[in-house]
């Protein structure tokens, strides 16, 4: 099944899709380990990995965390190699690199898959945002006065650590999607709103809310229950949307975001398959156009972006969006993100992708882990 990614916020140089590698390009510097043959391959591999995230730090200046100092540590082997080696040509980290290792290492004790050729420093540095979706309080990469420092998560924990999947939040927000599912997140909205003071104080209803449908959006779901679900969050910088009508909503709400908005209203209902689909989506965007008209054209972004996932709270909203999406099938919302860039309707942060690019290194075969021997091996 083909189904619409939307990777946004990519600078026009960095390429929307690479080809995924089993492994990094190797240092020609770093060794190389014996590979055994056959089944004994996949207990070495948390070695190797180990190994290479222990060279890693050196070539950083950095020092693996106490724990994977002791002698029999992968990790710590591949860390004294890469001192050995490398010496006082080490470079100088930054935020981004200290919280790649931090990422990798994460990844590796918990068993699961980490695709290392498009996940770089370069490309966790592009996830950072001024707030939090979640929260919406102020994030930083580093120890900033007054913002809280950034981590990244998986929104899809069923999922490797790829490109796509990974979102910077603030440390609560990171907790709960490290923990729970979208739909769990969902029932702790519904929870708070109904027995305020039950939550976390940290995550008001407001918040889980939009943890849950953050983390939906990289959850392939029924096509129904995607199209239930309020947008009340719009996705984080370079994430991408597995689920068709929820890339509709997104790509017609971001329509707001543009000037001149109004003036696409009838070229995007003209899409429409049908008469009563095209008189639903005028009666949507002209609805979530008078939300917009609530603030001046000269508000900043950010104010328009909340303004906008709070209009999604409204129940006359959520009717007219209920009233379009549940007329279209999965395919239809397929074939209208296809036609909108082409109609020149699309925001140009928004781009389209097929399924298997969309998901190319998320390894949903095996639910986002290693093999089963490679993760008895991680926990050594």
């Amino acid at each position: 099944m083909i189904q619409a990614a939307l990777p946004l916020s990519l600078p026009p140089h960095l390429p929307l899709f690479a080809p995924i590698a089993a492994h990094r390009p190797a240092d020609p510097a770093r060794p190389a380990l014996p590979l055994p043959p056959g089944d004994a391959l996949a207990e070495a591999a948390p070695d190797r990995i180990g190994f290479e995230i222990g060279w890693d730090h050196a070539q950083w200046r950095l020092t693996p965390p106490l724990a994977h100092l002791h002698a029999g540590s992968s990790v710590r082997q591949g860390w004294a190699a890469g001192r050995a080696v490398i010496g006082n040509r080490s470079r100088k980290p930054t935020a981004a690199h200290r919280q790649w290792l931090q990422l990798r290492l994460q990844a590796w004790q918990q068993g699961s898959s980490f695709e290392s050729l498009q996940v770089t420093p370069r490309w966790l540095g592009r996830l950072a945002a001024p707030l939090c979706p979640v929260t919406r309080r102020p994030l930083a990469a580093d120890s900033t006065f007054g913002a809280e420092l950034q981590q990244i998560v998986r929104l899809n924990r069923h999922a490797a650590y790829a490109a796509g999947n990974l979102a910077a939040l603030a440390p609560a927000a990171a907790d709960a999607a490290s923990r729970l599912s979208w739909d769990q997140a969902r029932a702790m909205a519904e929870q708070a709103g109904a027995q305020p003071g039950t939550a976390p104080q940290e995550l008001g209803a407001a918040a889980w809310l939009r943890l849950a449908v953050l983390m939906s959006l990289a959850a392939p779901l029924p096509h129904a229950l995607a199209a239930s679900l309020p947008l009340v969050v719009l996705p984080a910088p370079a994430m991408r949307v597995l689920n068709p009508v929820q890339a509709l909503q997104v790509a017609l709400t971001r329509l707001f975001l543009a000037p001149q908005a109004a003036a696409r209203i009838h070229a995007w209902a003209s899409l429409m398959p049908d008469a009563e689909t095209h008189q639903a989506t005028l009666l949507l965007l002209h609805t979530l156009l008078a939300r917009r008209l609530a603030l001046p054209a000269t508000a900043l972004p950010l104010a328009v972006t909340h303004l906008l996932e709070d209009a999604w709270t409204d129940p006359l909203v959520q009717r007219r969006w209920q009233r379009l999406a549940l007329r279209l099938t999965a395919a239809d919302c397929e074939r209208l993100l296809q036609a909108a860039p082409q109609r020149g309707l699309a925001d140009p942060g928004l781009r389209w992708l097929p399924a298997d690019q969309a998901t190319d290194g998320w390894a949903l075969h095996s639910a986002g882990q290693l093999a089963e021997r490679t993760m008895a091996g991680a926990a050594h």
